[in-house]
């Protein structure tokens, strides 16, 4: 008998709220987070549009001492500390109480830092005169003597990890596997391995990034991978729907407390749910491109079904990907009629995407809670802003409103570039099917 690995405490920072209670408010009702980007001047991008996370304050989740030492980190660390906080607290836990810290690790999906190359840039030409404007030696020079190292170091994606372990005392197994958009589905269903085998009773698992500064937004630009429904925000992040242009990039951070059952049960914790399977594969095949087959995304799903010893009629719900690109979505629902067969008719899938935006790193992070909550309130989430069918798109997409079902045991997915795949199956902790 393996052991079995439950889910305890959960946090979040995103787009629709900071707070696993506020963010999940809004997404099954379908509200939108996205709106016209404020980072910086978007004049001339053709994507003007992001969905950012607002008003948010380090200071409102940490002891205010604390703060000078973070004031030098990003948002993707801000973020994910924040997110990381609010699961600890919400598992009840009193760290160096009641937990050995070699026993207890991080595991994250994590993304870069924001290279602001524009403040680089400001910083160093502000030492420059007209002659030096052309000059690669004096510009390398004047960054040596005015760029701050510690910035630098913050940008590095295992920083956030590093961090975290500092500020639980987790001197456990400390890993940030960064595997684009398939990232922090893929670190909660690692660190649930590592629980599972004995190498660890508690894994704080997440991720965090955000992507919206000038050279992410370029980026994903030259991709062609953004929507353009600039005069439009809120409308603009439509999964599954006809007239989807692309995704919208967003930013946040999720983070899961996972723990052995027994010990979760013995301390009397409180339960979301079980981690039952988690299924990961390559597609192998190009750096941008699914294969139209789906044939990466649907043995991800396969796996997960299998390692939860669990049917395709078994699952109630399944949160896809679903991030509003012609492609994605399209073969997405090849993948889940390929990996599901039939039984997928009678299961409704939806993508929380339409209202949060795409959170790269973080999104399958953010993904699994929803379906934690959606379990523990029997409310399926909608597809925010779908309202025309897609003939290629041709299963039930829960449009625009939420849906009261009870749902025993959910499934959830995410892919990325580089061909990453990662799926995860939670169940309610008294559903024994398969075991």
């Amino acid at each position: 008998m393996r052991r079995r690995v439950v889910v305890t405490g959960m946090g979040c920072v995103s787009p629709v709220g900071q707070s696993p209670a506020e963010a999940w408010k809004q997404a099954r009702e379908g509200c939108s987070g996205v709106g016209p980007i404020t980072r910086f001047e978007t004049a001339g991008l053709p994507t003007r549009i992001a969905a950012e996370v607002a008003g948010f304050d380090l200071g409102d989740w940490i002891d205010p001492r604390l703060l000078p030492s973070f004031a030098k980190c990003g948002p993707n660390i801000q973020y994910g500390v924040a997110a990381a906080v609010q699961a600890v607290r919400d598992a009840g836990l009193e760290v160096e109480k009641q937990v050995d810290p070699t026993r207890f690790g991080v595991y994250l999906g994590s993304g870069e830092g924001a290279q602001d190359f524009h403040l680089m840039m400001t910083v160093i030409t502000e030492s420059m005169d007209a002659n030096d404007v052309c000059d690669l030696r004096r510009f390398i020079e004047l960054g040596l003597q005015r760029l701050d190292p510690e910035i630098e170091l913050h940008q590095e994606p295992n920083m956030l990890a590093a961090r975290l372990a500092g500020l639980f005392h987790a001197r456990g197994p400390n890993v940030n596997s960064l595997t684009a958009c398939a990232a922090s589905t893929q670190a909660i269903g690692e660190a649930t391995e590592l629980i599972r085998d004995g190498s660890a009773d508690m894994m704080l698992a997440g991720g965090s990034h955000s992507m919206i500064h000038p050279f992410g937004v370029t980026g994903f630009c030259l991709l062609t991978a953004l929507s353009k429904r600039n005069d439009d925000p809120t409308q603009a992040s439509r999964p599954f729907d006809r007239d989807r242009d692309g995704f919208v990039l967003g930013e946040g951070a999720a983070m899961l407390v996972l723990e052995e059952f027994e010990a979760a049960r013995k301390r009397g914790a409180k339960i979301y749910g079980e981690v039952r399977g988690y299924g990961a594969t390559s597609d192998a095949y190009r750096i941008t491109d699914i294969p139209p087959d789906g044939n990466g995304m649907a043995r991800a799903m396969q796996l997960s079904l299998q390692d939860a010893r669990l049917n395709p009629g078994d699952l109630d719900y399944i949160n896809a990907h679903g991030t509003s690109t012609k492609t994605n979505d399209k073969v997405e629902t090849v993948a889940l009629k390929t990996a599901l067969g039939e039984a997928v008719r009678a299961i409704p899938v939806s993508s929380t995407k339409g209202s949060t935006g795409h959170l790269v790193a973080a999104c399958g992070a953010l993904e699994a809670m929803f379906c934690l909550k959606a379990i523990s309130d029997g409310l399926v989430p909608p597809t925010a802003n779908y309202e025309s069918p897609d003939p290629d798109c041709d299963l039930d997409y829960v449009p625009r409103e939420p849906r009261e079902r009870k749902l025993r045991t959910v499934m959830t997915n995410n892919s990325g570039f580089g061909g990453q795949n990662a799926s995860l199956i939670f169940s309610a902790l008294g559903d024994s099917a398969g075991r």
